[in-house]
């Protein structure tokens, strides 16, 4: 029986407990047949307890079209630990066997309505999702001023587009504009402050401010040279390699100290690498091989 307020039995077709050894079959290997959702809860967890029957209403509505999966995450930590999940309730969408969407907080039954529907593609307007998915390719390939026309585009039309907003936010960050950031950052609605893509547009800002303090490139390669065990200069080298869009080599350096001396700086360089996979997204291809890499280091 399900332990976290919920009515979900073993045989319940779209409502479902699982467990480390249990998640790649009810969570992978399901989201390549439909769209699964991924509840991580604790019992101890007051906004768990809000979510999760809100969560069970909206899916079972969906009459088979999407599953819900929920991870107690004290009895079984592995999971939640690899994909860098830090505060819960988190809810991850899955599809293809891959992390698609997600949200934190416990949402209004509205707003879990509205996610499921923009995952399932029911109500969301073709030509804004396809606008929308334009300006993410441009930013994603380099074209800033390309992207950045675009989500202004969708924002003349709908003005609290959550995505086209984190999408502005992402734009100016990597211009180094980060007033302007902070500022559209700013227009994101209360209510949707812990979007996925809101939350990830933040951790790129708290990442571009955090490289503002570090030394430039060159001398810390230099230093790591001269001593390979200088964890602080590979740390903040790791920085200033992500601010520079260098994701493969920042996520590489930071592995290593995780490798080399987990404990270092109260697991520092484990937490910001969890904060680079926020930045980057969930399906960004070095975020799903840095989890992997990470995992195999901690649990190993």
């Amino acid at each position: 029986m399900a332990q976290n307020g919920g009515a979900a039995t073993a045989a319940d077709p779209v409502v479902t407990d699982t467990t480390t050894q249990g998640f790649v079959k009810d969570v992978i290997e399901e989201s390549r047949r439909q769209p699964v959702l991924v509840d991580f809860w604790a019992p101890w967890c007051g906004p768990c307890r809000q979510l999760t029957p809100i969560l069970e209403k909206v899916v079972r509505a969906a009459k088979g079209k999407v599953k819900l999966v929920k991870i107690n995450i004290d009895e079984h930590p592995a999971i939640p630990g690899q994909m860098g999940i830090q505060s819960i309730p988190a809810v991850i969408a899955f599809v293809n066997g891959q992390p698609a969407d997600g949200f934190m907080g416990a949402l209004p039954e509205s707003q879990v309505t509205g996610f499921i529907e923009r995952l399932l593609k029911q109500p969301v307007g073709a030509d804004d999702k396809d606008a929308l998915k334009e300006a993410d390719a441009a930013l994603a390939g380099g074209d800033v001023a390309g992207a950045a026309s675009l989500y202004a585009q969708i924002l003349a039309k709908e003005s609290d587009n959550v995505a086209a907003l984190a999408g502005l936010v992402r734009v100016y960050v990597q211009t180094g504009a980060i007033d302007q950031a902070k500022q559209t950052l700013a227009l994101v609605p209360e209510a949707k402050r812990n979007d996925l893509a809101v939350a990830a547009a933040r951790a790129a800002l708290e990442l571009a401010e955090q490289a503002r303090a570090v030394g430039p490139i060159g001398e810390l390669e230099q230093k790591i040279a001269a001593n390979p065990l200088d964890h602080q200069a590979r740390f903040d080298l790791a920085v200033a390699l992500n601010a520079k869009g260098r994701r493969q080599e920042a996520a590489d350096h930071l592995l290593e100290i995780v490798k080399r001396d987990r404990k270092w700086n109260d697991d520092g360089a484990r937490k910001q690498l969890v904060q680079f996979f926020e930045a980057w997204g969930p399906a960004d291809p070095v975020t799903i091989e840095g989890r992997k890499r990470l995992s195999s280091i901690l649990f190993a």
